[in-house]
């Protein structure tokens, strides 16, 4: 009951355009609605990112990612095989995508997580979410809800919970060539 009220509230947040904080398999992420140019450009001012960076989408489902992805190679199988779960890969970007969620690349990481109330909070939102660590760039990411508050003033909203078994953030990989990125 308690889980479900959070859950809407972090949801009723992105629909309003706010930035989240949210548990993930290592560390806590920043997201909101990757439609929404005015939540990603606070998200970018909260981390001080560089908009030429991109960001991750994560997803409860694949079907949350066809927007955003040209499914169209040998890669998919290997990828679609490796999900839920905390795999991340770099994946042809569909054309016309907004630059702010591929940067400077003409890909776009992913990753169907795994991770409960990450997936949870995808599937109430109904769509896939930015997904990027809970810290200012180059300074080390969040892993409670308390250091979230602490080095990200801004977020609108923490939906605090258990992080998943994982010590370093998930390791993303290019599916096209299978080049390890992270």
């Amino acid at each position: 009951m308690i889980r479900d009220f959070k859950l809407h509230q972090a949801c009723a947040c992105i629909q309003a355009g706010g930035v989240i904080a949210y548990p993930t398999e290592a560390v806590y992420g920043l997201g909101c609605d990757p439609w929404q140019a005015a939540a990603v450009e606070r998200l970018l001012q909260i981390k001080q990112r560089d908009i030429s960076k991109g960001f991750i989408l994560i997803a409860s489902h694949i079907t949350q990612l066809q927007s955003f992805v040209d499914w169209q190679g040998d890669w998919t199988r290997q990828v679609e095989s490796s999900w839920p779960g905390p795999y991340t890969w770099l994946l042809p970007a569909r054309p016309g995508l907004p630059k702010w969620l591929h940067g400077k690349y003409h890909k776009i990481a992913c990753r169907v997580t795994a991770h409960p109330l990450a997936a949870a909070l995808c599937d109430a939102a109904g769509h896939a979410l930015i997904s990027t660590s809970a810290n200012r760039s180059g300074l080390p990411a969040a892993r409670t809800a308390l250091q979230v508050r602490k080095r990200c003033p801004g977020v609108d909203w923490v939906l605090s919970g258990p992080l998943g078994g994982l010590n370093q953030p998930t390791m993303i990989r290019d599916a096209c060539t299978g080049a390890r990125i992270r």
